[in-house]
């Protein structure tokens, strides 16, 4: 997943960078609990070695309006309730929709899926009972929440996105909506041993625990609406073939940035495009190249694994492929593709873990009867100061033990 997240980025950038003036980019993909299984942090290493995914601070557009739906339906606002696009300004500050002009009553669902700026604005408004500041403090606290850990300066455009994440707080801040309201902490380390096998730390047991930002509901109503966006709105170049996936595009002011960040019922991806220096790009939104990759990314990491359905969206559709995704040849070569054609479920991944765990404990046992200046041939120790991390992990196996 690593290998290919890093191919899908380049590909992208070398296919179609020239056309739309971008140089960079960047991906973060995780299972749904947090476990960060690729990071792309730059087309090249070799020429740069700044993360992009960690350490650079964007504006995300129109993928930070979720945290503001799901703030709104936090405070009696529902998916059907109706808003108006109409102008709106806060001081001398108005919006404007990308298209411009404005589409008159329409429902959040309808908002979100067709990514109207004036509504976000509109719904900070109402959040503070006519006081934008104190709704868009709401925002923030939601935001702050689900894992964003940059700044988030209080200014009206907030809403809409003008303050700057991270790829990788962002794409762990959408964990909540898969998650039914729990945000998870993006991490690397599943466990630390010691060299003779002693287990030191264990994520699900000693990392940061899963924090409530929202309502089961509130999440579920999300889930729906962001579906929309993927399946009739924005992002329908990330559809999946036979995948339930919801998610949300961003593009920026003169096309700095352009984003998608979206997840299934197992998988969460971020995908970033811009140039280091700011310098804009030619008219890519977040439905164009950012899609178009996150569906190659994700295409792949989908592969051979027993599909999970997306909480509130319900089964798969009477057209989808079965419930394990099939595996497909490498686009790039005859070969197959190096992921397996069985599938291992979640109760096998927790038999292998036991059986593991017996294994280590057998191990030490023999290593604790044995000679301190002698090592049996039969015992497998571990290297010093081993640890195990999220990539390591067998499809399909969801937690850290």
């Amino acid at each position: 997943m690593q290998k290919r997240s890093e191919q899908a980025i380049e590909n992208s950038l070398r296919q179609y960078g020239r056309e739309y003036k971008a140089k960079q980019g960047a991906a973060v993909l995780m299972d749904i609990d947090g476990a960060v299984r690729a990071m792309v942090g730059g087309r090249d290493y070799s020429e740069s070695q700044f993360n992009r995914a960690t350490d650079a601070m964007r504006q995300p557009g129109s993928s930070f309006k979720p945290y503001v739906y799901a703030t709104a339906l936090m405070n009696g606002f529902k998916p059907t309730s109706v808003v108006v696009d109409s102008p709106v300004c806060i001081g001398n500050w108005c919006p404007k929709n990308y298209g411009g002009g404005h589409a008159g009553s329409m429902t959040l669902t309808q908002a979100i899926t067709r990514s109207i700026n004036v509504i976000p604005v509109k719904l900070s408004i109402a959040l503070g009972n006519g006081n934008p500041k104190i709704g868009r403090a709401k925002i923030r606290e939601t935001a702050r929440k689900a894992g964003i850990r940059t700044p988030l300066p209080d200014t009206p455009s907030m809403p809409i996105g003008a303050d700057e994440v991270t790829v990788l707080d962002h794409t762990g801040g959408y964990s909540m909506f898969p998650n039914l309201g729990k945000a998870m902490t993006p991490h690397a380390v599943l466990e630390v041993r010691s060299g003779a096998g002693e287990l030191i730390w264990r994520w699900d047991r000693d990392g940061k625990k899963p924090v409530q930002v929202i309502t089961p509901q509130v999440a579920m109503d999300m889930n729906m609406m962001m579906s929309k966006v993927v399946e009739e709105g924005t992002a329908r170049r990330a559809i999946l073939d036979g995948i339930r996936s919801a998610g949300k595009t961003g593009t920026t002011n003169a096309y700095r940035d352009a984003w998608f960040v979206g997840f299934t019922g197992n998988m969460i991806c971020g995908v970033w495009f811009g140039n280091d220096d700011y310098t804009v790009m030619h008219q890519m939104t977040g439905g164009s190249l950012p899609a178009m990759t996150w569906h190659e990314i994700m295409a792949y990491a989908h592969q051979g694994i027993e599909l999970k359905p997306i909480p509130g969206l319900g089964p798969q559709a009477p057209s989808a492929r079965p419930v394990v995704a099939e595996n497909k040849k490498d686009k790039e070569s005859d070969a197959p593709a190096s992921r397996p054609n069985s599938v291992l479920t979640k109760r096998g991944a927790d038999a292998l873990v036991r059986v593991e765990r017996l294994m280590d404990d057998a191990t030490r046992a023999l290593a604790t009867r044995s000679e301190p200046t002698k090592s049996s041939d039969n015992t497998t120790a571990r290297p010093q100061g081993s640890v195990a991390s999220a990539s390591d992990r067998p499809p399909g196996q969801t937690r850290g033990d």
